[in-house]
């Protein structure tokens, strides 16, 4: 058959492992290790021999493979005519923050929307019988929220509860002089991005064509991936490649890919450009039980469906450089994007029926490293490069060999030494151009803000909000250079987008006149309720001296009960102590 119908990827439920197989097998994380990953299908099963070099006469389809030095003509590419230029898709002169790109993708209106979707299901479980205090989400609540979240990313801690902990090593002022521990698990609780009355419509078709699997999602997810299109122009060279998001959740399309480094979790399609790592563009992959199995498991295979879902040329443009590996590749995808005007260059399985069957001339078994032969078809370019196994490609951009050379170790007389050998343009710049994807993966691991959830969709909750720092941060840099000046660290846009949050929630509260309690600069006693008769809870420094103590008075600002009496003033003490230890939020 013309393209692989069936991919390599098996679901970890029953239902879904028909047909799907582990499509891992042919990635690797860095570009050095693409040409390696490059050869999965062109090595012989063990114990069948390989047919013997003019072993077969050549018939009116097939032709032989020609060597290096033999010359070849580069295939006409169209002009590269994108519909906006190049880069940012924002008014490049105006003064940008972290704050004001993230909102770029996390717009007041969906906030607003996750805001009252949370407080009805909120009020949802109440009604159902469980106790717990409950106060309804605030526009200030969520970004300091927020914060909370992204600052879970730069500090790691053993269980998300260590961060509000006051005993040594851990007494982090920040989150708990913003918010108590019990909020941010009560909003994280009944957190919920989907209408609640829709999603319970749509609980009741499940089983049927009808059921949709993502609705609990939606809002957030059609937000983010219309954000990551409209607000930058990819560059000439794009990719696209899986992206796992890890999860062991017991959901039916949730991934299993063995030579992933996430193993266990959902696979998503992504098409990124290959020189910023910018997630342009993305969907979920549900499993082949769903109702786009039709459109993915047709003639044309899930890899061809795929590229064309994600190739969007209405908003891309002409002349565009894409580059694949062997699960996409096929002789009927370049066709069809040659038709919109676009190239691609990607591995291909030698099992394939278009690739050239021929072993006259053919690349032999024990060759040389750098050793390499081609055979053209029309645009198409077939390509037999030898580096430490055999690789195949095929290419509509390149010739077959320009001289270009690379350095590789190589063992001669017993010792490893850095050696020339030849490659071909194509598997150069496919080295170069294919690891998109991957460098917008690394740029979310360095922070990554997963945390543990018993929810799915809270599982993509976090990856959204990944997706748009990234995003948000590469956005920032190309400003800066634009301008000429010094972008911004990752890390440090993570704190400014951060410390812009928590700003953001005290102007949001000053102007809706809401009481802020947790968000005061001072330390000032307080009851926990309207006089000292009312509740009591343990004195945290009497709890360290292990004495046993309540006290109806907290701090404001640190949030910690607090003993305020003639006889005893921990309050005092323990002010006094942290004072000389640690360093303010706010200063």
């Amino acid at each position: 058959e013309d393209s692989d119908g069936s991919d390599d990827t098996s679901d970890d439920t029953s239902d879904d492992t028909d047909d799907d197989e582990s499509v891992s097998d042919h990635h690797q994380s860095s570009a050095s290790f693409y040409t390696h990953s490059m050869t999965r299908g062109t090595s012989s099963k063990r114990g069948r021999r390989r047919s013997a070099p003019n072993s077969q006469q050549p018939t009116s389809e097939e032709r032989r493979w020609h060597f290096p030095c033999d010359p070849d003509e580069a295939p006409p590419i169209p002009k590269f005519e994108p519909n906006y230029p190049p880069g940012p898709r924002i008014d490049m002169s105006a003064s940008w923050t972290p704050l004001s790109l993230f909102k770029l993708f996390f717009t007041p209106s969906v906030i607003k929307t996750i805001i009252d979707n949370t407080n009805e299901h909120a009020a949802q479980r109440k009604e159902s019988g469980l106790r717990y205090k409950w106060t309804s989400v605030t526009v200030p609540d969520f970004y300091i929220f927020l914060v909370i979240v992204i600052f879970s990313g730069l500090v790691q801690v053993h269980t998300r509860s260590d961060m509000w902990r006051t005993q040594w090593p851990y007494q982090f002022l920040f989150p708990r002089n913003w918010m108590p521990r019990d909020r941010f698990e009560a909003i994280f609780w009944s957190l919920h991005l989907a209408n609640i009355k829709e999603d319970e419509e749509n609980q009741k078709k499940k089983g049927t064509p009808q059921y949709d699997r993502l609705f609990k999602i939606k809002p957030l997810y059609n937000q983010i991936v219309k954000a990551c299109t409209t607000l930058y122009q990819p560059n000439k060279e794009i990719s696209i490649d899986e992206r796992m998001v890890a999860s062991k959740a017991r959901v039916s399309y949730k991934q299993y890919l063995r030579c992933k480094p996430t193993r266990h979790g959902y696979k998503l399609f992504v098409l990124a450009d290959s020189r910023t790592g910018y997630t342009w563009n993305f969907f979920i992959y549900q499993g082949k039980n769903t109702k786009q199995r039709s459109a993915e498991r047709g003639e044309t295979g899930l890899g061809f469906a795929t590229v064309m879902d994600l190739m969007k040329f209405n908003i891309l443009g002409k002349g565009y450089h894409l580059y694949i590996d062997s699960f996409y590749t096929s002789t009927r995808l370049f066709k069809a994007l040659a038709d919109h005007d676009t190239v691609a260059c990607g591995t291909i399985r030698q099992a394939l029926v278009d690739f050239p069957k021929t072993s006259i001339n053919d690349l032999p078994r024990h060759a040389d490293r750098g050793d390499m032969r081609w055979m053209r078809k029309g645009s198409l370019l077939f390509i037999k490069w030898k580096d430490t196994k055999e690789v195949a490609l095929c290419t509509n951009i390149h010739k077959a060999s320009s001289g270009s050379h690379i350095a590789r170790r190589v063992k001669e007389d017993g010792q490893w030494i850095l050696k020339d050998i030849a490659i071909p343009d194509a598997i150069k710049d496919f080295n170069k151009y294919m690891g998109g994807v991957d460098l917008s993966d690394t740029l979310i691991q360095f922070y990554c803000v997963l945390g543990k959830t018993m929810r799915w969709y809270k599982t993509f909750f976090y990856h959204f909000v990944d997706i748009a720092i990234v995003n948000s941060y590469i956005l920032s840099k190309q400003v800066s250079m634009r301008k000429g000046q010094t972008p911004m660290t990752h890390k440090r846009f993570r704190e400014v987008l951060m410390r812009q949050l928590a700003e953001e929630s005290r102007v949001v509260a000053d102007l809706d006149g809401a009481p802020c309690r947790t968000l005061t600069n001072t330390c000032m006693p307080m009851y926990f309720g309207e006089d000292a008769t009312a509740q009591r809870k343990s004195c945290a420094l009497c709890k360290e001296e292990k004495k046993k103590a309540k006290t109806p008075v907290y701090c404001s600002r640190c949030n910690v009960a607090l003993c305020l009496t003639a006889k005893r003033n921990c309050f005092a003490k323990y002010h006094l102590k942290n004072d000389t230890t640690t360093e303010k939020f706010n200063t």
